[in-house]
């Protein structure tokens, strides 16, 4: 008798703590809020991307999305924390009476600006190195003596007759006779021998030199 006596209390002690239990997590869940926001720059009030959001005193949190979007869960009167490279931290505490399960709000970040103390760069490693290199500057040449050197009538024609032709030249020859041959397709090519600005062309060459042998 006594046993059975035991046994139903210590069942119904059981119950009643499952009971309680499950009211405590059956609160705590309704009481859970979705807060969801975008973080947004007060100059500019344009997104800001990878906010990195926390619950103050615990190990939950989130990161906003390219468009500054976030969305995480959270209890009412929690505390959270906003932190960004280029802006201040700030702070938006929930309020304790929020009863919906869904909240909204837009954070404003203030862009956090650092003074850096001027610093000089000289391409000279000491006042010594400047010291020489100013005494050893060379200012006899003004820079029109110097564009008329390189601006000189023999520089000129040696770079003209030794000096290659570059990718664009080369591309334009090359695209040129290929529409030529795409032109005279099904027919006999076109023969410049009496065009007169081939001629022109051939001549003005041979005055220059161009078909003169190269001295190795």
């Amino acid at each position: 008798m006594k046993k059975s006596v035991l046994g139903f209390m210590l069942g119904w002690l059981a119950l009643f703590f499952v009971g309680q239990s499950q009211t405590v997590s059956t609160t705590a869940s309704t009481n859970l809020v979705q807060f969801s926001g975008v973080v947004l720059d007060q100059d500019s009030l344009t997104p800001i991307p990878f906010v990195s959001i926390l619950i103050k005193g615990t190990n939950r949190g989130t990161v906003t999305n390219y468009y500054g979007f976030f969305s995480l869960v959270a209890n009412p009167g929690d505390e959270l924390q906003f932190f960004s490279i280029n802006h201040k931290n700030r702070t938006y505490k929930l309020a304790d009476t929020i009863r919906q399960k869904y909240y909204y709000a837009l954070q404003v970040l203030t862009k956090d600006t650092l003074t850096l103390k001027e610093v000089d760069v000289y391409p000279w490693p000491s006042r010594e190195e400047f010291r020489k290199a100013f005494l050893a500057l060379d200012l006899k040449d003004t820079d029109l003596e110097r564009a008329d050197r390189n601006l000189n009538k023999e520089t000129l024609t040696y770079l003209e007759r030794t000096q290659g032709s570059d990718a664009a030249v080369n591309y334009r020859i090359v695209m040129q006779n290929y529409f030529t041959k795409v032109y005279t397709t099904g027919q006999a090519p076109s023969n410049r021998l009496l065009d007169p600005i081939a001629w022109a062309s051939f001549i003005d060459a041979w005055r220059k030199g161009k078909y003169s042998k190269k001295k190795k």
